[in-house]
């Protein structure tokens, strides 16, 4: 039988706490009012993967957890710089999700999770004396999926918004099963991945064994055009 570790991180929130049953996962503990999404399980690379989960609309993440199929895997999460730490200021309606395996050999992967609580306005700064910049939201991000088949081909090609610029490009493999996959199933998901006039060109081709939902999340970083 194969180990699954589990490991969480709570967004804390300004909302009354609920009792409610133990569950696997953590991430709506403390909240009262709270829907759970969970995500695929994503691959984790030694160079570090990002996987972006959105909660429905006019929802925002209130928590996060996550299962791992390692425990040679390190996950964080990208949120906003702001006072209090709480939904609305660290956290939007997605989570980008930060997974590295730190392992000698072998493949690991995570599944995230995240609680979302209705949206809610934030806090202001208190202006200074002296011009200063707070932090903003400088990038914009734009997710695509690509499916994966069995001994197929599959390709994508995406782009920023007009009048911006790509600054950065990642992908993960994520499998939707109950389970994490084996090893050399997930090891057996081959993707290229090129940047060519702006445009990301992703190319990918699954093996036999692949679960019948595979994909590939194409995250493009796009900054406004100086």
């Amino acid at each position: 039988m194969r180990r699954v570790v589990i490991a969480g991180a709570v967004v804390c929130a300004a909302l009354a706490v609920a009792v409610s049953p133990a569950a696997a996962t953590n991430e709506c503990r403390g909240l009262q009012v709270c829907v759970p999404v969970a995500g695929p399980w994503v691959l984790a690379t030694q160079g570090g993967t990002e996987f972006q989960l959105d909660c429905p609309k006019r929802f925002i993440v209130g928590g996060l957890d996550a299962e791992l199929s390692s425990r040679s895997l390190d996950i964080g999460f990208v949120g906003g710089l702001g006072s209090p730490v709480n939904p609305g200021i660290t956290t939007t309606g997605s989570a980008v999700f930060l997974g590295r395996f730190l392992g000698a050999s072998g493949a690991a992967t995570f599944r995230p999770h995240i609680g979302c609580v209705p949206a809610s306005g934030g806090g202001e700064r208190t202006p200074t004396a002296y011009q200063v910049f707070k932090p903003g939201k400088p990038t914009t991000r734009v997710v695509k999926q690509l499916a994966v088949l069995p001994k197929t081909t599959t390709r994508l090609v995406a782009r920023c918004a007009a009048r911006q610029r790509l600054v950065h490009a990642t992908y993960a493999v994520a499998f939707f099963s109950d389970a994490p996959p084996s090893a050399s199933v997930a090891r057996s998901v081959r993707v290229k991945q090129a940047v060519r006039s702006g445009a990301v060109h992703v190319a990918a081709r699954g093996g036999a064994g692949i679960p019948e939902r595979t994909i590939v999340q194409v995250d493009l970083v796009c900054a406004v055009a100086a």
